[in-house]
């Protein structure tokens, strides 16, 4: 086609790009897309990725491995083909592969990663973003050029989707942009990060769970109701939290026992900063902290948590989900790690400022699809 795969439109410093240098990827003709761009679907450091015009109930989920396509497996493993176009309901336990109306034709410099966003995590809905030739899921090598495909599986509640409804989002960035940990406590000590007086910082700075609780009844989180409603995921607001969730207040010693295979909203204790030159990403299940996975929705944006944006005092939801076993959560217990990277520029805008940002200043807060969520 005659064009550099290092396109001198897009930025080169090292770093996770910033929405002017996404909109510069899409000017270029490294992203691509079958309709032209939604409003807002550029964040600060990340793009939101829309369903296409079909999807297919698979029998498992699937990596293609080095020489296999996605759509090759598709033909392997696929039950049926769903069209979007129309709405179509995805249920609960099943396994479902959607094409997304966003490809990519990258720098040979610029990587990408994805994760769900934040109020598919909040509906108990696992996403995995999946290339032509991965050998891992999320991730999206320097240089790939071809489709995307997302991994979707309700878990909790059957959800209503359509072509153009936003489950993911993806995140590019050039070279190696993670901070260690004598980064952390430096930045930590000019930009207070988290609001512990001595934070555990080992791979990432600690966060803990909250469970005193939140206004005059104590409420700590909240445990997903089952066999409930279908949850539309782009109505905003158009469901009742008590038709779905079941409140949880604080009870003795300020404990919770997690029951295996059972979702669950609560809040870190700690209210978080993401500065503007930096982005972060929640960790997600460590074995290390318990027989459970919190946070499928990793990403915090450059200005979440930053009282120039007005987001003091946020705090992060924790998305919870017991394994195998009941498992204690006990109040201020380490529940996760955030990871900070470098941006390569300053976003244009930060998250929460006038973005319509849903869960800026947020404390323990449903997802935006239940009336005060």
């Amino acid at each position: 086609m005659g064009r550099s795969r290092q396109d001198p439109a897009v930025t080169r410093k090292p770093g996770i790009l910033p929405s002017q240098a996404i909109e510069a990827l899409v000017s270029a003709g490294h992203i691509r897309t079958d309709a032209p761009l939604a409003a807002g679907q550029i964040q600060p450091a990340s793009l939101d990725l829309r369903l296409g015009r079909r999807a297919f109930r698979v029998r498992a989920s699937f990596l293609p491995g080095l020489k296999t396509s996605v759509e090759e497996r598709i033909a392997q493993l696929s039950f049926h083909e769903i069209d979007l176009t129309r709405g179509a309901v995805l249920e609960t336990g099943a396994v479902y592969i959607a094409e997304l109306g966003e490809s990519l034709d990258l720098p040979d410099d610029i990587a990408a990663g994805a994760n769900p966003k934040s109020s598919t995590g909040r509906l108990d809905v696992f996403t995995r973003v999946i290339a032509n030739g991965a050998t891992e899921f999320d991730q999206i090598s320097a240089g790939y050029k071809g489709p995307l495909y997302l991994e979707i599986s309700p878990r909790t509640f059957p959800v209503l989707v359509r072509t153009g409804s936003r489950l993911s989002q993806v995140r590019f960035r050039s070279g190696a942009v993670r901070l260690d940990d004598a980064e952390l406590a430096a930045l930590h000590a000019r930009d207070r990060l988290v609001t512990s007086a001595e934070p555990s910082i080992q791979n990432g700075v600690a966060v803990s769970v909250d469970l005193v609780g939140f206004g005059p009844d104590r409420l700590v989180g909240y445990r997903a109701k089952r066999y409930t409603g279908l949850v539309d995921v782009d109505a905003v607001g158009a469901r009742a939290v008590e038709d779905y969730w079941d409140p949880l207040h604080l009870k003795g010693e300020g404990e919770l026992i997690l029951d295996p295979g059972q979702f669950y909203i609560l809040a870190s204790k700690e209210a978080v900063h993401v500065p503007p030159d930096y982005a972060a990403e929640m960790t997600p299940f460590d074995p290390l902290v318990g027989e459970f996975r919190v946070h499928y929705a990793g990403f915090f944006d450059p200005g979440f948590g930053h009282a120039g944006a007005g987001g003091a005092g946020s705090r992060a939801v924790l998305e919870v989900r017991s394994r195998d076993v009941p498992f204690i959560l006990e109040d201020g217990q380490i529940v996760g790690r955030l990871v900070y990277e470098r941006m390569a520029g300053r976003p244009a805008a930060l998250y929460g400022s006038g973005l319509g940002s849903n869960y800026q200043a947020q404390g323990l807060k449903l997802s935006k699809h239940f009336k005060g969520g």
